[in-house]
């Protein structure tokens, strides 16, 4: 496992953190650094960091001389204190197999907010969910989004990387994706049900609930809710009425913020292949779920939380981190659209119908995606975070 941080980066960033303590600081500093407006109704697309400009060193399958290669495939965004962190995943398996010259590693990037690297950890496996907790100071990451799933967190300020496994076989038989931070807590979505040890059993979790236990670097979990749960369904042909849902795909998933017009403070799951996002209301103990169905599969979503900011979205078609810019209506949705990724998509994909991702606004009542205009590079979208 290679870790590359300068000790006057790893110092620099300790003050950093030190300065931004509070949440406004947090605000303002974000305020400063955004990039400026375009002019007009689209967004303008600026590529700011690309994976060919930066390497990691590994062993192929885990032997031999030491090899250097691009990062590619970036797909998850966080950002802690005044920095954005990209996980690249080099080519891994979705069950932590190697990638065809033998590496084993996804990169871990910190940036600066104008796409400068900071800092890069490896970790062994696909990296596919990404997050930060700002109480801890620490990056958190899951590995394998099929199988042999496993966790890791970073602390930037020193470098220190911690492996945990979690507490048990995972009950849905699959691997973990996204994860996020809400109210506290840890939750980790339960992906690819049924692609380990046969058929998933019925209602297994669709998200877990975890619990990091640095001593013994254990990772409990614990069911938030199956996905079988009962929901109140906003749109479609069941609108207002309670249903069971029948989730295949859990996948991304975010804290929606006060800003937004609707399931303002929810815990929001996509579940991918089903076109549904789900919404969890937990308040004074009792837990609320909402389903809206969307037009199309969506990925990573993303709202608004000042009119002048940027979407920073991974692209990894092109091995690059953008910035999307302009004047944003505050609480506006924006998703990244995964027509490949619908249950109906073919095979081989894109295809006539099923064009490759792009960015849309997202009706938080209806569920319709909006196609995005876009000046720029083209843009494909996956992770997306919006920086105020």
């Amino acid at each position: 496992m290679f870790v590359r941080i300068s000790n006057q980066k790893r110092n620099a960033r300790t003050l950093a953190a030190a300065a931004v303590a509070g949440a406004g600081a947090l605000a303002l500093a974000g305020a400063l650094a955004a990039p400026a407006s375009a002019a007009g109704s689209r967004l303008q697309v600026t590529r700011i960091a690309f994976g060919a400009k930066l390497h990691h060193a590994f062993r192929p399958d885990g032997n031999g001389a030491v090899r250097t290669e691009p990062l590619t495939s970036p797909d998850d965004i966080t950002r802690l204190g005044l920095d954005i962190f990209v996980n690249f995943q080099n080519g891994v398996g979705s069950r932590g197999e190697a990638a065809p010259d033998g590496n084993q590693y996804s990169t871990i990037v910190e940036f600066t907010l104008a796409g400068r690297e900071v800092a890069q950890w490896d970790l062994h496996g696909k990296s596919d969910g990404l997050t930060a907790d700002p109480l801890t100071g620490q990056v958190i990451s899951t590995l394998n989004e099929d199988a042999n799933s496993t966790l890791y967190t970073i602390n930037p300020c020193t470098g220190k990387i911690t492996h945990y496994s979690y507490s048990e076989p995972l009950p849905h038989h699959g691997g973990t994706d996204s994860i996020a931070v809400y109210q506290g807590r840890l939750l980790i979505s339960a992906s690819a049900p049924g692609t380990t040890g046969g058929t998933a059993p019925s209602a297994v979790p669709a998200v877990y609930l975890t619990t990091l236990n640095p001593r013994n670097q254990v990772a409990q979990v614990q069911p938030l809710y199956s996905d079988e749960a009962l929901a109140y369904q906003a749109n479609g042909a069941a609108a207002g009425r309670t249903v069971k849902l029948a989730l295949v795909d859990p996948d991304s998933s975010e804290v929606v913020p006060w800003s937004a017009p609707r399931y303002a403070g929810d815990f929001a799951l996509d579940s991918q292949a089903d076109q549904e996002l789900i919404f969890d209301h937990a308040s004074g103990g009792q837990q609320r779920l909402t389903a809206l169905h969307l037009s199309q599969a969506v990925d990573d979503s993303a709202w608004v939380t000042s009119p002048h900011g940027a979407l920073y979205i991974p692209d990894a078609t092109d091995d690059t981190i953008d910035t999307v810019t302009g004047t944003f209506t505050v609480g506006t949705m924006y998703s990244s659209v995964t027509p490949c990724d619908a249950g109906d998509a073919p095979a081989t994909c894109p295809a006539p119908g099923f064009p490759d991702n792009y960015l849309a606004s997202t009706s938080m009542s209806t569920g319709v995606l909006t196609a995005v205009p876009l000046s720029g590079p083209v843009l494909h979208t996956k992770g997306m975070l919006f920086v105020p």
